[in-house]
């Protein structure tokens, strides 16, 4: 096992941290500045970057993109790997193999099918749980497995639950149900599934300390990071053409913090 995947893997024994998604190489570089102990990818925050819709890019694409941002850090890199570019579990296997050799310290892999518009049949979805973990061990990266029921109004508590045990046992070491926001239903998770979770960070939703006092192992942030940014460049090009000028009281990035994080050359 190489040093990202220890590091990373060591996050998870105890108490809770927070794991922000940088979408480019310069995100990359000021949240590592900012003192994070991990990183992770999103793939809908990234694909915002080429002007694309989320899950869209092929895998060639991301792994490109992933090793811009292993290199950019001296974190461990987690990676929004989506279903993991592949149909078969071979293929899979084979993704989550090319990360690893590429540096990451984990990935995930999800049940949502972009191209049926379903979550895959559970049978399925623990078969590519399955190969995604075995290939996992190989290297030591630690791999999260996403159900996608209530981020995508496909299912509820008790579906996700069903599931997310399902791949547990497939050998997933995370489990993660994004857009969960209950409080209550994050304490239910956390207890049932008895493995470390990942919560996903949610406007107007629990914030870190009470997702931490729920037991929650793990917190990210999506691709909300990204869309905050894009939404300060939306309101200083607004401010720009309705008033001529850059509205003085937007939010712009500390000089200090620019030095130090962005390499001359």
């Amino acid at each position: 096992m190489t040093d990202a995947p220890r590091r990373f893997r060591a996050l998870h024994r105890e108490g809770c941290f927070v794991m922000p998604n940088p979408y480019d190489v310069g995100s990359t570089r000021i949240l590592t500045g900012l003192g994070f102990p991990a990183l992770a990818t999103t793939s809908g925050g990234f694909a915002a970057t080429l002007g694309r819709a989320d899950m869209t890019a092929d895998r060639d694409t991301v792994v490109d993109h992933v090793a811009a941002v292993v290199a950019a850090t001296n974190l461990p890199v987690n990676v929004d790997s989506e279903r993991c570019f592949a149909d078969s579990p071979e293929g899979v296997a084979e993704t989550v193999r090319i990360l690893a050799a590429i540096g990451a310290a984990g990935c995930s892999i999800e049940d949502w099918n972009p191209s049926t518009g379903e979550i895959d049949p559970l049978d399925v979805s623990v078969e590519r749980v399955r190969a995604a973990a075995s290939a996992a061990s190989e290297s030591g990266i630690v791999l999260t497995a996403r159900c996608e029921a209530i981020l995508r109004r496909a299912g509820g508590l008790d579906m996700t639950i069903e599931r997310l045990l399902a791949f547990r046992e497939a050998g997933a070491e995370v489990l993660y149900a994004p857009a969960l926001a209950d409080l209550g239903d994050i304490r239910r998770l956390v207890a049932e599934v008895g493995t470390p979770v990942n919560v996903l960070l949610m406007p107007g939703g629990p914030g870190v300390a009470d997702l931490a006092e729920a037991g929650v192992r793990r917190v990210s942030t999506g691709s909300r990071l990204a869309f905050v940014a894009y939404g300060a460049l939306a309101d200083s090009a607004v401010s720009l053409l309705q008033a001529g000028q850059i509205d003085p009281g937007l939010p712009t990035l500390d000089r200090e913090l620019a030095k130090q994080v962005f390499v001359p050359g």
